[in-house]
């Protein structure tokens, strides 16, 4: 199996068919490369691009210029995620499709359950491509596409 939990500390010596059970509250707070994003990693394949992120944005928090390069998914928890297409409160759910792109904003904060089939492209105004923690997309993630069939 490739998917783990990077920061779970419960997860030595399990079996390969033995179920991961992740203490979401042990799990630290990481930072992302935008103002007020944080996220916790609940789970990574890193050969497939799949990512399951616990997403938390201060007031005012934007993820600017980005693409989805596979599906997307967001569950709201809390709060509010806006985008020219609409916004998700609590207990809403958008999805979204692979070559979408877009920048979203929380006005008052919120916290989301987001799961990725492959993790986005930022766009940066000097060109660079860049995930999430500020990698270069390209050579983080760009096995993956290929993998799956897509330009990397």
């Amino acid at each position: 199996m490739t998917a783990i939990t990077p920061k779970a500390t419960n997860h030595a010596g399990l079996g390969p068919h033995d179920s991961r059970f992740v203490r979401v509250a042990d799990l630290p707070w990481e930072k992302a490369m935008f103002e007020g994003v944080e996220f916790k990693t609940l789970l990574m394949d890193r050969e497939r691009g799949l990512m399951t992120v616990l997403l938390r944005m201060a007031p005012g928090a934007r993820l600017p210029d980005h693409e989805h390069v596979l599906l997307e998914q967001t569950y709201v928890l809390e709060g509010r995620l806006v985008d020219r297409d609409g916004e998700c409160g609590p207990g809403d759910f958008v999805y979204r499709p692979p070559g979408s792109r877009h920048e979203a904003w929380t006005p008052e904060g919120g916290l989301m359950l987001a799961v990725f089939q492959m993790p986005n492209k930022f766009f940066l105004p000097d060109g660079r491509v860049l995930d999430f923690v500020g990698g270069d997309w390209a050579e983080k993630w760009g096995e993956a596409a290929r993998a799956a069939g897509i330009a990397g």
